[in-house]
């Protein structure tokens, strides 16, 4: 497997593993005010995890494509800016 195939997987995984906390108790705390929702907000939960893992594949993509940095590099500010952009978008 490509290294930066290994990368994009694996800030993409570390990205989700980061945001899911928050945004499963945000999901659970409204499932459990409208019971009626709940599939609704899981499945949505799920579309924005998704989102994010393609997001970490595209921005490390680009950032290599690039070559400003090294790959070590790339991954990392891939990694603070997604997370800082669920955390900005929670806020």
């Amino acid at each position: 497997m490509n290294q930066v195939t290994k990368a994009q997987l694996t800030v993409g995984i570390l990205a989700c593993f980061a945001i899911v906390g928050g945004l499963l108790q945000q999901t659970i705390r409204q499932a459990t005010t409208a019971p009626e929702d709940a599939l609704l907000l899981y499945g949505m939960a799920t579309l924005q995890l998704i989102a994010i893992f393609i997001l970490a594949v595209v921005l490390l993509g680009l950032l290599e494509w690039v070559k400003i940095f090294d790959l070590k590099t790339n991954a990392l500010l891939t990694l603070i800016t997604l997370v800082a952009l669920r955390l900005l978008i929670v806020m």
